[in-house]
């Protein structure tokens, strides 16, 4: 019988199978210790017997019912599973009786270790960091902001050493890239990706956590003619992590755009655009072979552009929608309430087309833009902050798609800061969470998704000047936030905004409270030798400077 899809993929199974091992063994663990020798072998072979007999009926059910497997594979991962740590058991109490009750406690601690094993592959929101700023935030005021924001999770579009080494012992997970640009040098010598390995990975971890190698982006859609020397890049970066004892933490992957999959919907027709498949197939091996990830780039903001009004608004920014009004596949009768989860789905039927069923996606880029061009209507901040508050919540509250309930997509957002220097319209510049101060374009609606992404500014703190402090110390710090600190001070002087009122009172509260903010409004960042304090009242509506921050 072909099954639909592999035990191995359901990511449910595993979490599923923890809680109950949890439920299941634990007592029955406490219940055998109990009993006297004789009884306990006894007990322990009956316990596997009905182990295999449970078994048995589920093959048999699923060979009746085969529709019923991605629910019955739960229940079967399970039994796999207990099969083989009670047929453990038993093997150590026939070695060595004596050592029997030793043996439980073993597998106890196995179960365990498993159920901690499962808690890294819980779905997470990362974000991109892009540096297309005319004014770029220093590596620390970046690593301090996303602290501040509880964001553990980023991708960053190279392998910038002061960004490695800023996050070096921060906890947070990084995703590293090598920019399109030295693709060409890296497929076309080993030795080279050994050196860039040796220069960027081995050199920064693991105090620095990273996780992933992005090699290059969008490759196929963006740089056609690198296309031939992708798949030998990702080889090479691969196997210079294998030299270094690192292919096992670090994940070698390339980003794609969701352009190469053709008939999107409905997803169960979809397939990637065939002219790549020379490409795509040892791809997929790869990806296979290596136990990494497929990554994709969705985003339903051009997807609804690009529509000519086929794909409702509401449909792409993750709106409830009635069932007559959502998108329904007529080959599965399954129904689709918007464009991410359509195009998560059309992904994995395209790599079942190519008979890859096994590998899982991660969602490397998406997000909606904040303003736009006259021509460009939707780009608005509600809406971005409609489909990214839809989008955190929906991915942390792991619904997942209609092909993989339950399963969530990581995903990291496009972006963290908006970058002006970015060319084209201006919703191409217009896609971040922040402005280069820290500050939020707009307050995510996340009640319910805990700590992360709480940009809530609702209730505002502000570092402004002591009351009493020493002018000359008042100085000091002043001229060590416009110098060392980086702030930029030159709305100060003479005949900018905020020059008035002239006074070093005004003047430090001003560089204090912008450091402040670019360093993730952290305690430490409003110290300054004892003379600034934390406040919630806006220094601006207290006369005491003209400040940017409203």
């Amino acid at each position: 019988m072909q099954l639909p899809y592999h035990v191995a993929d359901d990511i449910l199974a595993v979490h599923l199978l923890s809680i109950f091992i949890t439920c299941f063994y634990v007592p029955c663990f406490v219940f055998l210790l109990a009993l006297p020798s004789l009884f306990f072998t006894l007990f322990s072979h009956l316990f596997l017997i009905i182990l295999l007999a449970l078994l048995s009926l589920s093959l048999i059910f699923l060979q009746h019912c085969p529709t019923f497997f991605p629910v019955v594979s739960i229940f079967l991962s399970s039994l796999f599973f207990s099969i083989v740590v009670s047929s453990l058991q038993l093997w150590v109490s026939f070695v060595s009786p004596e050592n029997s009750e030793m043996a439980w406690l073993l597998i106890l601690v196995l179960v365990f270790a498993v159920s901690q094993a499962t808690a890294d592959e819980e779905p997470y929101i990362g974000v991109n960091i892009g540096t297309d700023l005319s004014i770029m935030p220093h590596p620390t005021q970046v690593v301090a902001l996303l602290k501040a924001q509880q964001i553990r999770h980023i991708r960053l579009y190279d392998a910038d050493r002061g960004m490695l080494v800023a996050l070096a012992n921060s906890g947070i997970r990084v995703m590293v890239s090598i920019p399109n640009e030295q693709l060409l040098g890296i497929g076309q010598s080993n030795s080279t990706a050994a050196n860039w390995v040796s220069r960027n990975i081995v050199a920064h971890y693991p105090a620095t956590n990273i996780t992933a190698i992005c090699v290059g982006s969008e490759v196929l859609t963006t740089l056609p003619n690198a296309a031939r020397i992708l798949v030998n890049a990702m080889k090479f970066i691969h196997s210079a992590l294998v030299a270094s004892n690192l292919d096992n933490q670090i994940k070698v992957s390339s980003p794609l755009a969701s352009s190469i999959i053709l008939d999107s919907f409905p997803p169960s027709q979809a397939f990637f655009n065939r002219s790549w498949n020379p490409v795509l197939v040892p791809m997929l091996n790869f990806l296979q072979s290596t136990g990494s990830y497929l990554m994709l780039n969705i985003y339903p903001y051009y997807d609804y552009m690009q529509s000519n009004g086929v794909i409702p608004l509401d449909y792409a920014l993750f709106k409830p929608l009635s069932p007559t009004k959502e998108a329904v596949d007529a080959n599965t009768l399954v129904h689709y309430s918007n464009v991410f989860d359509a195009m998560v789905d059309a992904t994995y039927f395209a790599m079942a087309f190519l008979n890859f069923t096994n590998i899982p996606v991660i969602v490397t880029e998406t997000g909606w833009p904040s303003k736009g061009d006259s021509n460009e209507p939707d780009a608005t901040m509600e809406n971005a902050n409609t489909y990214n508050s839809n989008l955190i919540r929906h991915v942390m509250n792991k619904t997942g798609t209609p092909k993989r309930p339950g399963i969530a997509v990581s995903t990291y957002i496009y972006e963290l800061y908006n970058e002006d220097l970015k060319p084209g319209p201006s919703s191409e510049k217009n896609w971040g969470l922040f402005d280069a101060n820290g500050d939020p374009i707009y307050i995510l609606r996340l009640t319910d998704s805990g700590s992360l992404l709480a940009n809530d500014t609702t209730n505002q703190t502000y570092c402004t000047a002591k009351e009493g402090a020493d002018p000359k110390m008042l100085q000091a710090a002043l001229d060590w936030a416009c110098g060392p600190g980086k702030v930029d001070c030159s709305p100060l002087l003479q005949g900018k905004p905020c020059y008035e009122p002239d006074n070093v009172i005004a003047h430090a509260t001003y560089a204090f409270d912008t450091y402040y903010h670019r360093m993730g409004k952290t305690s430490d960042a409003c110290d300054f030798n004892g003379v600034a304090d934390i406040t919630t009242t806006d220094p601006s509506k207290m006369n005491q400077y003209h400040a940017s921050h409203a």
